[in-house]
């Protein structure tokens, strides 16, 4: 029988029937925990609706801005994009020179 992983805020998850999740807040009074889905959905359940879930923990999503609902076009500063288009290229030129 698999141990059920101990959530941890800022860890993400995701259930075998579902879509993958991040753990964003818990409340010890209440004994619940606040889940925040990548398209930016938030769910609360109590711990014992979490073990029913049977979550696994996976890697967080590469693409940040999903639950941020923005893109390029929604800011007048598209400059910012090309900036950090500039410093992820930059990392991963140093990611690969590390390999």
């Amino acid at each position: 029988m698999a141990v059920q992983p101990s959530p941890q805020i800022g860890d993400w998850y995701k259930s075998p029937v579902g879509d993958a999740f991040e753990v964003v807040a818990s409340d010890d009074d209440d004994d619940t925990l606040e889940l925040q889905y990548f398209d930016g959905t938030i769910e609360e359940l109590d711990r014992e609706t979490w073990e029913t879930l049977h979550p696994q923990p996976v890697e967080p999503p590469e693409d940040w801005s999903g639950s941020m609902d923005i893109s390029p076009e929604d800011t007048e500063e598209t400059d910012i994009w090309a900036e950090t288009e500039d410093w992820m290229r930059q990392i991963e030129r140093m990611d690969y020179r590390l390999t």
